[in-house]
């Protein structure tokens, strides 16, 4: 067994126009300020890294490093959502991703999703650049409009869905498999991965790719009402990345999982800061010190109520809490004698 590492904050939400939000040097020095140890970076604004020199320059990914490393805190992953989720688009949601790109790919579909493949290698060369063996992404959907059954789909509808998602991810997996880095799909609504038996459908159409792993976040399961931990024991072995976010499900007589279009401060499924929902991180952190996860626990922040600020500096906190030292020891080695195997059977009363 090994401790998580920890505490990291996904800068995603955090990001602004003001100091120290617009740069990576001061947002770096900010986070250690409240107490992380690591940052994970998105990789879509190039006032935080430029993303085709850190592919293509180890020299360049070196000296990011050494910036972050002179402000106290370590680069743990990168992430693509924004990128991962422009591989596949249904056109239902075609105006509204299109903000996600370059203004000139804006209303080419097509493009769009050649230039978010390219950016996803370009990340996973980025990673290995950076030392790095695992990156966030979202994989994208093309299903998800028809999620509920009605009207009823056709047959095979969603079998072509998940056919044609593979076939757009498989040359991304090769790549990262060339890089030596796992890319982690954050199982979430919206997209197709969005729980275990959508995740095992795409995994079986790219062959049990070894470079499909998971990034898990408890919030988006308590919000589909899923068992968050039994889901650890299942796919302990893909979980390659941790998010931690609370979330909370108070369901009434007008109101439950689909939340009657409302906001979020009145939906009946809201997210809250780590602490402040109803997620066990309690048995999460032993679940995963259990199961060996390799990796960092990173705070993402994202909370209907509490300002985020407040979110980050009390999320460090929360997570160093939360983090379980393992032992290097069982508890009862005191108790125990050295034999062998002649002893053994004589206590089973299957000798003399």
């Amino acid at each position: 067994m090994r401790s998580i590492k920890g505490p990291g904050l996904f800068l995603a939400q955090f990001i602004g126009d003001s100091a120290p939000f617009d740069s990576l040097a001061a947002i770096a020095g900010w986070a250690a300020g409240c107490g992380y140890a690591g940052v994970q970076l998105p990789t879509l604004d190039p006032r935080f890294i430029d993303l085709g020199k850190a592919a293509g320059s180890k020299d360049y990914c070196d000296t990011l490093k050494g910036q972050l490393a002179e402000q106290g805190v370590t680069l743990t992953e990168l992430s693509t959502h924004l990128q991962g989720q422009l591989v596949a688009v249904h056109p239902a949601y075609d105006s509204l991703f299109d903000a996600f790109a370059p203004s000139a790919l804006q209303g080419r579909p097509a493009a769009r999703a050649e230039w978010a493949a390219a950016q996803v290698k370009l990340a996973l060369s980025a990673s290995r650049n950076f030392g790095l063996t695992a990156m966030a992404s979202f994989s994208g959907a093309l299903a998800w409009p028809y999620l509920y059954p009605w009207p009823q789909r056709p047959a095979g509808l969603v079998e072509e869905a998940f056919d044609e998602l593979a076939r757009r991810w498989l040359p991304l997996l090769n790549h990262a498999e060339d890089c030596g880095v796992d890319i982690c799909f954050e199982i979430h609504p919206g997209e197709d991965l969005h729980d275990g038996i959508s995740y095992e459908m795409f995994l079986e159409r790219v062959q049990g790719h070894e470079r499909a792993c998971m990034l898990y976040d408890p919030s988006h399961f308590v919000l589909q009402h899923l068992d968050y931990l039994a889901h650890l024991d299942i796919y302990h072995e893909r979980i390659r990345m941790f998010h931690v976010k609370d979330a909370e499900l108070n369901p009434t007589g007008r109101q439950g999982v689909y939340g009657g279009y409302q906001p979020w401060i009145n939906r009946a499924g809201r997210f809250r800061s780590p602490g402040d929902g109803q997620v066990d991180f309690g048995a999460i952190f032993a679940k995963l010190a259990q199961y060996d996860f390799p990796g960092w626990a990173v705070v993402e922040w994202e909370c209907c109520l509490k300002h985020p600020e407040d979110g980050a500096r009390e999320g460090a906190a929360f997570v160093r809490d939360h983090v379980i030292r393992v032992t290097e020891r069982a508890f009862d080695d005191f108790a125990g004698a050295a034999t062998d195997r002649a002893a053994n059977r004589l206590m089973l009363g299957l000798e003399g």
